[in-house]
């Protein structure tokens, strides 16, 4: 199977957009913003980043949530109270939470169905996966044994990366200037899953360049939308646990996985355009 052409020129980006902008795209081709605008619009629309972001989204709250519960059933109501932390869940909210876990006892879960609940959370390594692939030219790990032990990692490593996070955050508040002490950590943290998301995926021949461009947009982004999901989100769970109940928290955090996961999409193809875009440019000046 041929890999597809993904040079880009000025009739290659025409031809991805609707027929009646053509004329206006075309006077903004030779600016560079511009072109960038119209490259990326171009890769968005190929990779169908809304239909992805909402693969990820619903993978992400089926195989995150199970390893959470089963944490919390391990390890009793301390453990769940520390969830509470990591999710962010208002305080008249975390009733609601108890009362879907109050039937989970260590006893559910034995080797057979912790292992069970690792491995079905690996179709969100899968549609990551594919997700990649479909930005990226490189085509990744080989299926199998070792790309299955792979995607328990990209999970597990999800999972921890969430309680990090929060660690890290109530460590910044406690140097000085919070706020910003607050706002490197999680740049750092965001930059680091970024880079290591398909790096852990794809294996060790992707662009060195690519990696750290998307990670570097990615954490940037981030600042802005965990600011925010401080305000939004203990108000939209707030709102839904009143009118829905739990069914309510799910529907808000599904929405906010998708959020996340269109940020992580757009930004990979960010890096791609970028890093394309340089790798092209001192091209076209030697053939020049």
């Amino acid at each position: 199977m041929t890999e597809p052409d993904r040079s880009f020129t000025p009739g290659s980006v025409l031809a991805a957009v609707p027929r009646w902008l053509r004329p206006q795209a075309s006077l903004v081709l030779g600016n560079p913003v511009g072109d960038f605008l119209l490259r990326s619009a171009s890769e968005l629309f190929r990779v169908q980043i809304f239909d992805r972001a909402m693969t990820l989204a619903a993978q992400a709250f089926t195989s995150i949530f199970p390893i959470l519960i089963m944490l919390g059933a391990f390890l009793g109501h301390r453990a769940r109270d520390e969830m509470h932390e990591v999710l962010d869940v208002p305080q008249s909210s975390v009733k609601l939470i108890d009362d879907a876990l109050s039937g989970s006892r260590s006893g559910a879960f034995g080797v057979v169905g912790a292992l069970i609940v690792i491995i079905s959370a690996t179709g969100l390594a899968r549609a990551l996966t594919r997700s990649y692939r479909a930005i990226w030219p490189e085509a990744g790990r080989r299926a199998g044994a070792k790309a299955t032990g792979w995607q328990i990692l990209t999970v597990l490593m999800l999972v921890v990366f969430l309680i990090l996070v929060r660690l890290l955050g109530w460590v910044a508040g406690m140097l000085p200037v919070p706020n910003v002490s607050g706002m490197v950590v999680t740049f750092v943290s965001d930059f680091g899953l970024a880079v290591l998301l398909p790096r852990v995926l794809l294996g060790p021949g992707l662009s060195r360049a690519r990696l750290l461009a998307t990670g570097l947009v990615f954490g940037v982004a981030m600042i802005g939308v965990r600011a925010v999901g401080s305000v939004y989100l203990p108000r939209a769970l707030q709102a839904s646990a009143d009118r829905y109940g739990t069914i309510g928290l799910a529907f808000t955090f599904i929405g906010w996985f998708y959020v996340i996961s269109f940020c992580l999409l757009l930004c990979a193809v960010i890096g791609y355009v970028l890093t394309s875009a340089s790798s092209a440019a001192p091209a076209s000046s030697e053939q020049s």
